[in-house]
């Protein structure tokens, strides 16, 4: 947390019933946590093959089939995004060869929004089964759709803290809190921090998603005007 105070920004002297003493300048900060209600999964198909042509059949197969088994769950095509395709050459050196092109690699990934986290263990795994050995399931963030009242509880929080350091300080200055200066919020706002616990059940193919809750963390800078002790 940092503090600022300057006995001398606003004139005069701490004594004195008209005088002021300055101003006193601190850091906030708060949190607020909720159960999260959007899953959003990042799931790839990677495919190698002879040909480029043959490596991206199969990887535009496998994302097909991918996709059409989250639809299936009723995701839908707005909450499906293709967010990378690439197509590259693998390449290895053979002695008295050099490097050779060995074959071609094809690659999707697709983000998938899932607006029922309860139900996110069994989307995932029938989107897994459905793209077989080619599917790379990289990732699940647990979040919210708007998390602007876990926000907002989460800025007061972070003010309430600001206050109370401030009145410390004027306290120990013999001083009291004037008007408020100026309020802002410290960089960009962080995102929901997803705590999810995730554990691999008793079948090798099922994945058991646990949403848990997710927090937001804000940083608030507020100046106070300090004002002469009664």
């Amino acid at each position: 947390m940092a503090t600022a105070y300057d006995a001398g920004k606003a004139g005069g002297s701490p004594t004195g019933s008209n005088a002021s003493p300055g101003t006193v300048r601190v850091s906030g900060a708060g949190s607020a946590e909720a159960a999260p209600d959007l899953a959003v999964v990042s799931i790839g198909v990677e495919c190698r093959a002879d040909s480029v042509g043959q490596a991206y059949a199969r990887a535009g197969t496998g994302s097909d089939a991918v996709t059409a088994s989250f639809r299936r769950h009723g995701v839908a095509d707005s909450d499906i995004r293709t967010s990378g395709l690439n197509v590259r050459a693998e390449l290895a050196w053979r002695e008295g060869e050099g490097q050779r092109v060995t074959g071609y690699v094809a690659a999707s990934i697709l983000t998938v929004k899932l607006r029922d986290p309860g139900s996110a263990s069994a989307a995932i795994s029938e989107a897994v089964e459905a793209g077989g050995n080619d599917v790379r399931l990289n990732g699940v963030e647990l979040t919210f759709s708007d998390d602007a009242a876990v926000r907002a509880r989460a800025r007061e929080a972070a003010w309430l803290d600001a206050l109370s350091t401030a009145t410390q300080y004027a306290q120990l200055a013999s001083a009291r809190l004037g008007r408020v200066l100026s309020v802002s919020e410290d960089g960009p706002a962080r995102g929901p921090v997803p705590l999810p616990r995730m554990q691999r059940a008793a079948a090798v193919d099922s994945l058991s998603v646990e949403a848990g809750n997710s927090v937001v963390d804000v940083a608030v800078t507020v100046e106070w005007e300090l004002l002469a002790g009664a």
